[in-house]
Order: structure tokens, then sequence, then C-alpha cells
């Protein structure tokens, strides 16, 4: 008889729930349309986009899709269609000029005061509207080298005085691998803040875990998490709790979303998105007109409906729910407000 391994022993043998489900999310287009009850071929579905950007959807994020809506808002953000293999004029592999911006490996350097860390390349659900959907993660993570060159780079600069985890998503990383970072950025007197952009309290809620909560309690800096939430029908009673949790931290929880063409292109779409998130303890940050990447032209909308939209939203909704609209130019000192007067404004 083989003796059962000690409970301490077993805990670190089972991975944390959270990376079992990110194991069996769904991969497969095919699969995807048939838990949904769809046709492939009435779809415009694309192999070859698939190949080149793989499909990957946590099945949490698939039960929140309408069973049998070949428009379904959050089926649109993660299927890989024929359009985007059709080349459109003015959509680039780096849609922001995050190549231009490096200022050591993994570590980009946009705006005073800030350093961007592209802490991965993973996420959990690939959206086709990515603007990183063709960087070379491969070669640029800031993790390499454990997080040796990002720090002393931030170290040596004064100026610097927020970090930015991004990715990829950083919090695909396994939460050691974040307090490893998090230490070593501590040792740097000038830090006051930390920002974090994540898409997995959304998209697998499970994230949020004990040791995630732990962690970012123990921060010595206040905390800003940036979720990713394009419609309404993202939030749900997991969502919820996971947003409590982070908020319980003393974590600002604030939302981005973008524009996306048949998936909040209204008026009601964005308002509902604002008033779910709310009632969840989410605040709206940004509005983004689409970052114009290769592969996601199908999204794009005018920038004269993208302020006929902004107008209409803060027409209705109390000044708190309405995002800033913006656009990301690369080479700009920060997000470019889009105003009516000019189409675009700084």
């Amino acid at each position: 008889m083989i003796p059962a391994a000690p409970a301490a022993i077993q805990t670190r043998l089972t991975p944390p729930r959270w990376q079992q489900l990110w194991r069996e999310a769904v991969r497969d287009p095919r699969e995807l349309l048939d838990l949904l009850g769809l046709d492939p071929t009435a779809l415009n579905l694309s192999e070859a986009a698939a190949r080149q950007f793989a499909l990957r959807v946590p099945r949490g994020f698939v039960a929140r899709m309408r069973h049998g809506d070949p428009h379904d808002p959050l089926l649109r953000q993660v299927l890989p269609l024929d359009a985007e293999m059709q080349p459109m004029p003015g959509f680039e592999l780096d849609a922001v000029g995050d190549a231009a911006a490096r200022a050591g490996n993994g570590v980009i350097r946009k705006y005073r005061g800030r350093a961007l860390l592209v802490s991965t390349g993973s996420c959990a659900i690939n959206c086709r509207y990515c603007f990183r959907r063709h960087f070379p993660y491969a070669q640029e993570t800031a993790a390499a080298g454990g997080w040796a060159e990002a720090v002393e780079l931030i170290r040596a600069d004064p100026d610097i005085d927020e970090v930015i985890l991004s990715g990829g998503d950083p919090w695909s990383l396994a939460t050691p691998k974040l307090v490893e970072l998090t230490d070593a950025l501590a040792r740097v007197p000038h830090l006051k803040r930390l920002r974090i952009h994540t898409r997995l309290p959304v998209v697998l809620p499970e994230r949020v875990d004990d040791a995630l909560v732990d962690w970012l309690a123990t921060l010595p800096w206040p905390v800003a998490v940036v979720l990713h939430a394009n419609h309404a029908n993202e939030f749900d009673a997991d969502v919820d709790a996971a947003v409590a949790r982070l908020r319980g931290t003393g974590a600002s929880v604030l939302n981005q979303a973008v524009l996306l063409r048949g998936v909040n292109d209204s008026v009601d779409a964005l308002a509902a998105l604002s008033e779910r998130g709310f009632a969840a303890g989410v605040l709206p940050y940004y509005l983004h007109q689409l970052d114009r990447v290769q592969g996601a032209a199908h999204f794009e909308i005018s920038d004269e409906r993208a302020l006929q939209l902004h107008a209409g939203l803060a027409a209705r909704l109390s000044g708190y729910l309405v995002p800033r609209l913006v656009r990301e130019i690369a080479g700009d000192s920060g997000k470019r407000p889009m105003m009516p007067a000019t189409g675009i404004q700084t």
C-alpha cells in the first residue's frame, strides 16, 4: 500500500482550480459553435485566421453566450472569421507603436511617469480585436531573467512613479511569480502606484482566489485594477463575486471597453455595460475607439458614429457612468480624447 502524501505536499501538487479551468478552455472553433448549436458553414468561419491567432475561450465565458444566436456579442469577440484575413489599408501589425516605445526587455515607456511591463504573452481568452495579437512575446517579456532588467530600468529612473502590469494578461502568471515581481518592485523607493490591466476576473473569475487576494491585500502601494468588459452580458454572479473580493483588498476597480461593431455599437448596449458594471462595483474608465491592428477591420466603426454614441451615452447616464472616449495614437504623450468639435483633440 502506498501511503497518501501529506496534505501540504498534496496542495503543492494540485494546481489551483483556475489553472485547471484554463486548461479546459475551448480551443476548436467548431467545438465552440457545436456547444452553441450553430452551423460552422453559415458563419464564414476561418481556419486560416484560427491558425494565425488561435481560438481560446474559457467554458464559463461560453456559458454566457446565447445558444443558437450567431450574432451573440460575446461570441463575436472570440470567433475567427474570414474577414480577419482580408488586408485593409491603415491596419498594421503594431497599431499603437509599442516597438518604438520599447525601453528594455518587455518594458514600454510611452507616457511620462509610467512604465508598462509586458509581463507575459498568455491570456485566458484570445480576443479577435487584440491590439497585441502580432506582438513578439517570445522575445519581449519583462519576466525574462526573473524581472531583473525591467526592475533595474525602473529603479534607475526616478521619474517613474507608476508601474502598469499588462501583457497578455499579467494574472495568467501564477501568484508566486507575481509575488516575485512585486517584492522586487517594493525595493524601488520612488514608486507610488501599481496598475494592473486584466481580463481574467471577467472571463475566468475563478482566478481571483485566496492566494491572489492575499497578495493584493499586502501590496505597499495603492492599486488600480483595470478590467476589460465590452458588453453587459459578460457579467454574471461569479464575476460579481470576483470584483467584490478585489474591492475588499482596497483596490480600485475600473473598466475599459473597446467600441466594436456588432458587439456594443449602440447607446443601449453601452448604457447597459456601464450600469451593469457599476452594479458590480466597477467604475467606467475608458471607451476606446478600435486600435487599427491587422485582422480587426471588421470591428471598426467610424469616428462620427463613435462620437454620436458617446453623446447619446452622456445624455442618458450620470456623468460618473460615462467613460472617456479615447483613441491611442502612436507617439502621443497620452490617450487622445475624442471631441465633437474637430473629431479628435488633445
